[in-house]
C-alpha cells in the first residue's frame, strides 16, 4: 500500500525529518513547503494557536489540493499573564532572534522569585483533509523560567526552560527524551495514535 502522503506546514526540512521519525509506522509520507513554490502569505493573526494552526492547514490544503498537517505553539508564562504566549517567536518584534525573545523575557521576570516562575510549553495540531474536515490534537509540558541560558541542542525559549523532573532545560535534554516529554512530542504521540487507529479501521482512511 502507497504511503498516504500529507503536506506539513514548514520549509524546515530537518523538523520534516524530526517529525517522520515521531510517526513511524502511520504509513505517512511528510513533504514540506518547498514542494511547492507559489504559495500564499499567511498571515497568523489568530487568538489562539489553534486557530492560528488550522489557518495554515486550510488555505495551503485549498492551494495545494492535498492532506496538510500544521501546527502552532508557545510558551506562557504565568507571573506575565500568559505572555508571550502566540505572540513567542516574534516576541521582541518582528525577525527577532532567540535570544532578543529570551533577552525580553527575562527582563520582564527580573525580580520574580524562582517558585513563581511557572511556565508552559503549548502545541496546537490540525491535520486538515481535502474535503474540508480536520482533526486536532494538542499538548502541554510545564516547567520553570531560569536566569540563565543552558544547552545547546535546543531553540527558542528552550534554554531557559527547566523542566524540574530531571532539572534540565529543554535544551539540554537528549531529543530522544524530549520528544517524548514536550509539548510537541505528546501533541504528535495524539496525532500518531489517531493515524493508527484509523489505519487499522477496514474500509477506512484517517482523512480525505
Amino acid at each position: 500500500m502507497a504511503a498516504l502522503k500529507i503536506v506539513f506546514a514548514t520549509r524546515n526540512e530537518g523538523k520534516v525529518r524530526e517529525i517522520t521519525q515521531m510517526l513511524t509506522s502511520t504509513g505517512m509520507e511528510l513533504v514540506s513547503l518547498n514542494h511547492f513554490p507559489s504559495l500564499p502569505e499567511i498571515v497568523e493573526d489568530g487568538k489562539t494557536y489553534l486557530e492560528n494552526a488550522l489557518k495554515k492547514a486550510r488555505i495551503i490544503s485549498q492551494a495545494t489540493g492535498e492532506i496538510v498537517l500544521a501546527d502552532d505553539s508557545g510558551l506562557e508564562v504565568a507571573a506575565l499573564g500568559g505572555e508571550p504566549g502566540i505572540h513567542s517567536a516574534r516576541y521582541a518584534g518582528e525577525g527577532a532572534s532567540d535570544e532578543e525573545n529570551n533577552a525580553l523575557l527575562l527582563s520582564r521576570l527580573k525580580g520574580v522569585p524562582p517558585s513563581e516562575r511557572n511556565a508552559s510549553f503549548r502545541c496546537a495540531l490540525v491535520l486538515f483533509g481535502t474535503e474540508g474536515r480536520y482533526q486536532t490534537f494538542e499538548g502541554r509540558w510545564d516547567g520553570l523560567i531560569i536566569d540563565e541560558a543552558r544547552g545547546t541542542n535546543g531553540f527558542g525559549y528552550d534554554p531557559i526552560f527547566l523542566w524540574p523532573e530531571m532539572n534540565m532545560t529543554a535544551a539540554e535534554l537528549p531529543s530522544e527524551v524530549k520528544n517524548t516529554v514536550s509539548h510537541r512530542g505528546r501533541a504528535f504521540a495524539e496525532l500518531k495514535n489517531y493515524l493508527l487507529t484509523e489505519k487499522n479501521k477496514p474500509g477506512r482512511s484517517a482523512v480525505r
